[in-house]
């Protein structure tokens, strides 16, 4: 198994530049399998998200279904799948961003009770607490 880089993915994805994008999708379609499949942890899904939004200016719904694609695309390997689709539906369901959701589902996987925060709008959703 190897690690992807969020780059590797970003130009997989929106092929911006074609170099990269060729050697991207190279890499993946070759390298990439059932049996060896790339490796996307946690903090690349939360880089790609932002990347989405930020520099190609996606709508929420189109993020969504990115990375829903990349948690079931057999090649890749997604870290805690069942704690990303959690956080995913979390996602669907705030104004909050992925990155949010995200690790409150991971603080809430590895035993916490809620995850305390400055965010107004985390602070709504499901497992986080404002503090004042």
């Amino acid at each position: 198994m190897r690690g992807l880089d969020t780059n590797v993915l970003v130009r997989y994805i929106v092929h911006d530049d074609p170099t990269q994008a060729r050697s991207a999708a190279r890499f993946i379609e070759a390298e990439c399998s059932r049996e060896t499949p790339g490796f996307v942890n946690h903090i690349v899904l939360c880089e790609l998200a932002w990347v989405l939004e930020e520099c190609y200016h996606l709508d929420r719904e189109r993020i969504i279904r990115v990375l829903e694609q990349v948690l079931r695309v057999a090649q890749l390997q997604v870290d805690e799948p069942q704690v990303v689709w959690r956080a995913l539906d979390d996602y669907r369901a705030s104004k909050a961003d992925f990155a949010d959701h995200l690790l409150a589902r991971v603080n809430q996987a590895r035993g916490c009770g809620d995850t305390v925060t400055f965010d107004a709008d985390a602070a709504k959703a499901q497992g986080f607490k404002l503090l004042r």
